[in-house]
């Protein structure tokens, strides 16, 4: 028996793709050690994942089966991060292509081998009664792979934070562009949940067969309102701005006018999308890390007076600034 395990990532270059990317190359310690495959349409845009140790990135379309059949031989564990939370023009760019589709193609082509599949989908993921499109073809997806008769494993987060993630850096940007904020779905309910610990999760789910046919939620160790979050990401970086919570029908007018704008920064979907609270009955986290122990260390770099302060301690310390 080999004592590597071959581990191809799919979606690797994204915010938790990357995270579990590095921690797997940490773990070459244990008793096998992990050749990680990352699977990318375009090499060139996984420049920073080049430099992890043990790790192959290889371009291939996921969403052409016989390519992924062949990217996925000698491969003893597929872990599929893909998710849009938007769609675009393209290939892949629509919900059911990046979920459904995917997930079709993975089936396919991991049946050939009995490779095992680690999904990430997302919580309350529903192919019946989701909201929105994205949890309907979420929850597709996972009762395609539910149903292939292949070990799978099944990872449903709330929301994710960390450095550069699409929650309290996002709002950080737009409240340092924008002398007040209105927000829609200002009441929506989060339980925040820190990507260092899906991706440890992840990676204890690999060593572990009895994960094998369990699916897991994950939550953060608090509850925050949309407008609490908000307020919370101003305090750290120090500004004061007004917020203003949107009543339902001023909201989708104005998630009908920001899908216009390039990146969909909000939309229709995602207005759907929080109509259920993003909060666990029951989490599977063990020991989550709190939002406060972690956004200060990435927010608090954005802030002027932390920046001020930082200098003023190098000088106190007479230490060159570099």
């Amino acid at each position: 028996m080999s004592n590597t395990q071959n581990i191809c990532l799919i979606g690797g270059s994204g915010f938790l793709g990357t995270e579990l990317a590095d921690q797997l190359s940490r773990r070459n310690g244990d008793a096998k050690a992990k050749k990680i495959t990352v699977l990318t349409r375009d090499v060139r845009k996984m420049r920073s994942l080049r430099v992890v140790p043990t790790l192959n990135v290889e371009q291939v379309d996921p969403y052409d089966a016989e390519a992924l059949t062949a990217a996925f031989k000698n491969q003893d564990i597929v872990i599929n991060l893909v998710g849009i939370l938007n769609t675009s023009i393209g290939h892949g760019g629509t919900f059911e292509q990046a979920h459904v589709k995917l997930a079709e193609n993975i089936i396919t082509a991991a049946a050939k081998q009995n490779t095992r599949i680690i999904q990430v989908s997302s919580l309350h993921a529903d192919s019946e009664n989701g909201p929105s499109d994205y949890l309907r073809t979420k929850g597709r997806a996972a009762d395609l792979l539910k149903q292939s008769g292949l070990p799978v494993t099944i990872f449903c987060p709330s929301v994710m934070f960390g450095n550069s993630d699409g929650l309290y850096t996002r709002f950080a940007n737009l409240l340092q562009a924008m002398p007040f904020m209105p927000l829609a779905c200002a009441d929506a309910r989060f339980a925040p949940v820190y990507v260092g610990d899906v991706a440890n999760a992840i990676v204890s789910a690999i060593d572990d067969p009895s994960t094998i046919g369990q699916s897991y939620n994950m939550c953060g160790p608090e509850v925050f309102t949309l407008q609490e979050i908000v307020q919370y990401t101003s305090e750290v970086l120090g500004i004061k701005r007004k917020i203003i919570p949107l009543p339902n029908g001023i909201a989708k007018i104005q998630a009908f006018m920001m899908e216009l704008i390039p990146g969909k920064p909000f939309s229709r979907d995602n207005f759907n999308s929080m109509k259920i609270d993003s909060v666990c009955e029951d989490s599977d986290s063990q020991q989550p890390t709190s939002v406060s122990k972690i956004v200060p260390t990435y927010l608090g770099k954005m802030n002027r007076q932390s920046r001020l302060q930082h200098y003023r301690e190098l000088a106190r310390r007479d230490v060159p600034n570099e």
